[in-house]
């Protein structure tokens, strides 16, 4: 019996960059992993000190590191899926694509994470190219907010025609499915798009007032990553996973003098 539930346990890795604070970035996925019962890996690719009003400091680990840690994960205990969040240069973001093709790494999750909640800048600009180049092409799924959508196509991205736009254009760069979060559109609606396969699905709900949302992309994109490794449909695992968001907001935890953390134990 012990070896069968061993066997059943999806192992999730998430490659991204620390929150000293909690809210975002590594800390954030490994919650969010543990909370769908998955067993959490982490290779980080720098660390900030910040917290809920903003961005202080940021420490790039060195290529070669982040090859070690990537080596010794999947050397050893192969993830059943990967998401991928804050790179910060093109070096790491290079490193993390020859060896996630090295390993034959499944259900990829890109989160383009370029700015924090607080607007602290989290990707060089050098980087944005070298992100589309290396790292789309390997996506099962990409998830920019729409600040990161208006990146990555030259435009600005601020209505719902915007979002459906953007999502065909990203998707002419990745063989992976496109998720646009709508989260900053304007209205009562928070409206995320899904352009998988040709095909469209809006999933929208009535916004949440709670101005706490410190880490909202990488909960999202980690929850995804888990319902992917489970081997949910990609619509599925998106509409699982807002679920989980919306009620880690509805929680209404309120910690911090900035914009504040999720609560991830829901």
């Amino acid at each position: 019996m012990q070896n069968k539930q061993q066997d059943d346990i999806k192992k999730v890795l998430t490659i991204a960059g620390t929150d000293c604070s909690g809210g975002a970035g590594i800390q954030a996925d490994i919650k969010t992993i543990i909370m769908h019962r998955a067993y959490a890996m982490s290779v980080i690719t720098a660390m900030t000190a910040q917290n809920t009003m903003g961005v202080r400091a940021i420490q790039e680990a060195e290529p070669h590191f982040v090859a070690s840690q990537l080596e010794a994960v999947f050397e050893d205990i192969p993830p059943d899926a990967v998401k991928i969040g804050m790179t910060f240069n093109s070096q790491i973001i290079m490193t993390i694509a020859l060896n996630l093709r090295r390993f034959g790494a499944k259900n990829i999750v890109l989160d383009p994470v370029m700015v924090a909640e607080s607007g602290g800048k989290l990707m060089q600009d050098e980087a944005e190219s070298a992100l589309v180049k290396y790292l789309l092409p390997l996506a099962d799924m990409v998830t920019p907010n729409l600040h990161e959508a208006g990146k990555l196509t030259g435009r600005v991205i601020q209505t719902e025609e915007d979002m459906a736009w953007a999502a065909e254009k990203i998707s002419e760069l990745t063989p992976g499915a496109v998720l646009i979060k709508g989260g900053h559109l304007a209205g009562d609606n928070a409206c995320d798009l899904l352009y998988c396969q040709g095909q469209s699905f809006w999933f929208k709900s009535p916004r949440i007032a709670n101005p706490n949302s410190h880490g909202t992309g990488c909960t999202m994109s980690s929850a995804i990553a888990c319902h992917l490794a489970a081997g949910a449909p990609p619509a599925k695992a998106v509409y699982k996973a807002k679920q989980y968001l919306l009620r880690a907001l509805k929680a209404n935890l309120d910690l911090g003098q900035g914009r504040g953390p999720l609560n991830h134990y829901v």
